[in-house]
């Protein structure tokens, strides 16, 4: 099938009015691709389906699928589709997860453990305080700092995050190509440029308040545990937190003073079961378990994208004294003990960009190689 043709069937149909991402991921299974679900849509569309989302089907916007393709034209863009073999796993589990991801930016980040930094628009200098401190640390340890990019709490652990190990990754509620709040243009353009921004709602989407529950699920999704800050009653930090809780994700909050409002919800979710935490250590301890499963789910993509042996046979595979398999040392060996970029070392080895920061994300976790704070990978001494 020509790679042209299904790119463009899958445009078409994320600017279907009323076919979500569960809807579209039933079809694709059925159909197994973009232009096998847009064939049926147009043959029998179902009785459900809104009559404006029947006349988009049968006369797309040319003007605005060659505007999508325009912006997915420059190299740092992506549309990351639920097929794709680097689509991150920790969304597969999410209910209602958005079929496709738009991605400003490297998009292997979103292959990276993951934590979500969320709290208040208004938090108090202290806030702002911990959310630098924690987003610092826990970005140096190699967790990818993740956020809404929206004022407050986000913002500042997104600027705390950009010059650590881990980087940073903003889910926002808007095209990628809008930045709301319209102050934190520059410092999108910079996650950009160091890490992913990332949006389940097409190019040209303006902030509305509808989008943003979305955008909070997205985010719970991709991050192993979210940390919320500060928050009041009525914060949007809340809705991310409890959809971590309804994935089974960590939730870890900041508690404060008695007399601070902002300190309310984060002793809401301490009550309804949220880890209280003082320091960015005791969140790193705890999500141990969760980046060592992530990192068996990233092993087991690796092996499905490239052919690689089955998982029983490389755990069976004998180990060397560095603790990395032979399918590791390959990797270890071809980096050298230089510097280097993820597509430099895909290219050296005729692998993916996905089966290496698959591999390279394994590694990571076994203590074998470091992100620099320039994004390139360095192996560690023995």
């Amino acid at each position: 099938m020509h790679a042209d043709r299904e790119r463009e069937a899958w445009l078409i149909l994320l600017r279907t009015p009323a076919v979500g991402g569960a809807g579209l991921r039933a079809l694709l299974a059925h159909e197994g691709n973009a232009c096998g679900v847009l064939a049926r849509l147009r043959r029998t569309p179902p009785a459900a389906l809104p009559a404006a989302a029947r006349a988009w089907l049968r006369v797309p916007d040319a003007a605005r699928i060659t505007a999508d393709l325009r912006w997915l034209q420059a190299p740092d863009r992506r549309l990351l589709t639920c097929r794709d073999a680097d689509f991150p796993p920790q969304l597969d589990a999410c209910a209602g997860a958005p079929a496709a991801l738009w991605v400003h930016g490297d998009a292997a980040c979103l292959l990276a453990p993951q934590i979500a930094i969320v709290g208040a628009r208004a938090a108090t200098p202290e806030g702002l305080a911990h959310a630098r401190r924690f987003a610092q640390r826990l970005g140096a340890a190699g967790l990818a700092i993740a956020s809404g990019l929206a004022a407050g709490v986000d913002g500042t652990a997104h600027a705390a995050a950009l010059d650590t190990a881990g980087g940073t990754v903003a889910v926002v509620g808007t095209g990628c190509d809008v930045v709301y709040p319209a102050r934190h243009r520059e410092l999108a353009a910079r996650i950009a440029a160091q890490g992913a921004v990332v949006s389940a709602f097409v190019p040209g989407t303006a902030p509305h308040a509808a989008h943003f529950p979305m955008r909070n699920r997205v985010l719970a999704g991709l991050a192993l545990g979210t940390l919320v800050v500060e928050a009041g009653q009525r914060s949007g930090a809340l809705i991310t937190a409890h959809a971590a809780t309804a994935l089974g994700r960590e939730v870890f909050a900041v508690p404060g003073s008695i007399a601070n409002p902002m300190a309310r919800g984060c002793h809401r979710l301490i009550r309804e079961g949220a880890q209280l935490v003082e320091t960015p250590e005791e969140v790193l301890q705890a999500l141990r378990p969760a980046i060592a499963a992530l990192g068996l789910r990233l092993r087991e993509r690796l092996d499905a994208a490239d052919a690689a042996p089955a998982a029983d046979a490389a755990e069976a595979a004998a180990h060397d004294g560095t603790g990395g398999d032979t399918e590791g040392r390959r990797w270890l060996a071809e980096m050298g003990h230089a510097p280097v970029a993820l597509e430099v070392l895909a290219l050296r080895l005729d692998r993916s960009i996905a089966a290496a920061a698959a591999a390279l994300g394994l590694l990571e976790l076994e203590g074998r190689v470091a992100r620099t704070a320039a994004g390139l990978w360095q192996r560690l001494p023995d």
